[in-house]
């Protein structure tokens, strides 16, 4: 971890952003910066956790997603509907993740034009290993007080909502 600045960066943009007559935004641009950053940070401490099981985060998903699922297989475009990424990004993570032998292809049993990702025995261990570690040592300490959780959940919650990430009343926070 590097060494901590003298000063908030963000406060000090504020701060410019105010000295520059943009006042009026200074307080949206530092929510937008301070989201940023914090996204940084934790996918950081995520990508150290994953990085020896070889797994960047996208992928861990998408074996958590499949194996989540009953049978532990999806089609591609409800994977990647259920991800909220673009199908080029789960074709993606699916060649990667079928090159090490922890996912594979399969024909949809129904539609001939869908093709299904089915999580391996292999694929379903490292999973679970890897969420046990992130359980462990992310998950568990997010760097906040577990009391900020709830409310910092509904105020994430709503801002997805209202961008159009699920409709409302679908959420429980």
């Amino acid at each position: 971890m590097p060494e901590p600045l003298p000063l908030d960066p963000i406060a000090e943009a504020h701060r410019q952003w105010t000295a520059h007559g943009w006042g009026e935004v200074a307080d949206g641009m530092a929510a937008v910066t301070s989201l940023m950053r914090a996204q940084q940070i934790v996918l950081a401490r995520v990508e150290e956790v994953l990085r020896p099981f070889q797994l960047t985060f996208a992928r861990y998903e998408l074996l958590m997603l499949l194996s989540f699922s009953r049978a532990g297989a999806l089609p591609m475009a409800k994977a990647s509907a259920r991800l909220q990424v673009h199908p080029t990004s789960v074709t993606n993570a699916v060649d990667r993740l079928e090159s090490a032998g922890l996912v594979r292809r399969a024909p949809h049993p129904s539609d001939r034009r869908a093709t299904l990702i089915e999580l391996t025995g292999d694929g379903r261990e490292l999973a679970m290993e890897a969420t046990g570690k992130l359980n462990a040592e992310v998950f568990g300490n997010v760097g906040l007080p577990g009391d900020h959780l709830g409310p910092l959940l509904q105020i994430l919650a709503g801002m997805r909502r209202d961008a159009g990430d699920f409709e409302d009343g679908a959420g429980r926070w």
